[in-house]
């Protein structure tokens, strides 16, 4: 099935199954992306990340949650 199908029979879903395979399709979505940042994290691909963020916290440039939220 094309995209263009695939859209035609989306376009012609009652409102309520289109509510559901928007639904669907967002998890999916964030199922996909968990996956990719968990294989880059075990790969190292976001070692460089967290090395700028220890960086930023030992040169002082992080507050604590606390102070951001209480607008310290």
């Amino acid at each position: 099935m094309s995209v263009t199908e695939l859209e035609a029979a989306i376009s012609s879903l009652p409102p309520q199954d289109f509510a559901r395979l928007r639904d669907w399709f967002w998890q999916r979505d964030h199922e996909l992306w968990d996956k990719q940042i968990e294989e880059d994290s075990a790969s190292g691909k976001l070692d460089h990340l967290v090395h700028e963020i220890e960086a930023d916290i030992t040169g002082g440039k992080v507050k604590p949650l606390n102070e951001v939220l209480n607008g310290s």
